[in-house]
């Protein structure tokens, strides 16, 4: 199965099938702690480039399994996990039984050949057998991030080899060589070909897409939070084409503990989202609810969103998507709550398809702008005990609409 292509209708079937097998392979390596310091393999392909070096400096890593498996690609594949019967302790043991086999450069090196290595993996369309060689034996540990999803240890690598010649599609393979298309335009092609968003973010992170004078390495985090910023701007540009919506709409949806109240009126198109944390959530360990927002009016943002940072762009790519697809226009209000149900954050991909999946859903079709508000206070009531009534009277939106006189009200 090619693995970073968006799955075909038929292939769904195979996301619900039982994953035991894979999850006793993870289960095998963690208590085992059968890490050795040379071994063969197989990534799903997954590169990581981290970010806690000065830079320009960075980390390249390999991600694999201590050993080979079938399907590694599984281990990568976030897209489809949605799909499954996986609990986010089980995201957590694949995820932590891949090791990170990293080499240290700078964004602007183009010569090392482990990055060569790197590449050619990072590039293909299915799990790329490599073997393996530490400088030294490693144990069992496991990172988590917001942004970037957990992977378990990692060690310098002394070096590596490709077993095969890694599969890559046509479509990777042409705007790779084409050194004249910016990266923003290979992204949009490639998504537009099918291609999924960790793939294109790791592709943009390896260096291999954009004007020549222009590539570098970009760490992972960047460089999901980049491509998530710029297919949500295509679409963005396409919907103020569109006509807007003809009523007041609500989605509820989701995943993992992640719940979405997506609030759609009928005016020209702008965005605003509130993440609240509650209490014993993944990334709040305090006693009380914290809450971060950010917004966007038609002519967009100028900086980053750095209140709700990743989140905000994450949440807004399928949204827009959506819109695009249905070919209107729309205010939207995003409501993100994120509670004790998510322990432990699995990274950025999760509040992307937690969007998906709510976006996805049946609307609530609302009457009047009240009843919108009201409907989505009782949901938020009912469902996980919070009164939102004060985050709303902070909404920027909500406000602008209140006040925004409409054209129709200058000839009654």
């Amino acid at each position: 199965m090619i693995y970073n292509i968006k799955p075909p209708e038929e292939n769904i079937k195979f996301a619900k099938k039982d994953f035991s097998n894979y999850l006793k392979h993870a289960t095998h390596f963690q208590t085992k702690e059968i890490f050795k310091d040379e071994f063969f393999s197989n990534s799903p392909p997954s590169i990581f480039v981290g970010s806690k070096l000065v830079y320009p400096k960075v980390n390249v890593g390999i991600l694999t399994p201590p050993e080979r498996v079938e399907d590694a690609w599984f281990y990568d594949a976030e897209t489809l996990w949605p799909s499954t019967s996986l609990t986010i302790d089980d995201i957590i043991k694949l995820r932590s039984s891949l090791i990170n086999s990293r080499f240290q450069t700078t964004v602007k090196n183009s010569s090392l050949k482990f990055l060569d290595i790197a590449r050619e993996i990072g590039m293909a369309a299915a799990p790329v057998d490599v073997e393996i060689h530490l400088k030294k034996r490693i144990k069992f540990t496991m990172d988590a991030d917001k942004i970037t999803k957990p992977m378990g240890p990692h060690a310098p690598l002394l070096k590596a080899q490709i077993t095969e010649n890694p599969k890559v599609t046509t479509q990777v393979e042409k705007v790779v060589s084409d050194t004249d298309l910016k990266a923003s335009e290979a992204l949009i092609y490639l998504y537009k070909n099918h291609h999924q968003e960790n793939a294109l973010s790791q592709l943009l992170s390896l260096g291999v897409l954009g004007v020549k004078k222009n590539r570098k390495l970009v760490p992972t985090r960047w460089s999901i939070t980049g491509t998530d910023d710029t297919l949500g701007k295509y679409f963005i540009n396409h919907i103020k084409d569109h006509s807007v919506i003809n009523d007041y709409q609500l989605y509820a949806g989701n995943y993992f503990g992640n719940y979405y109240y997506v609030m759609l009126f009928p005016e020209i198109w702008s965005y605003e989202l509130f993440e609240t944390y509650l209490p014993g959530s993944a990334w709040n360990a305090s006693r009380t609810v914290t809450a971060s927002t950010d917004y966007e009016g038609y002519d967009g943002r100028k900086d980053y969103a750095s209140s709700t940072a990743g989140g905000y762009y994450a949440s807004r790519s399928p949204l827009v998507e959506h819109l695009h697809t249905i070919k209107r226009q729309a205010s939207a209000l995003v409501l993100r709550f994120e509670t004790p149900e998510y322990h432990t954050g699995l990274g950025v991909w999760v509040v992307r398809e937690s969007m998906k999946k709510t976006i996805q859903s049946k609307p609530i079709i609302c009457a009047s702008r009240e009843e919108l508000i009201t409907t989505v206070k009782m949901l938020a009531k009912q469902k996980l005990n919070i009164d939102i009534t004060e985050l709303l009277q902070q909404s920027i939106m909500l406000s602008q609409i209140k006040e925004q006189k409409k054209l129709t009200s200058f000839f009654n």
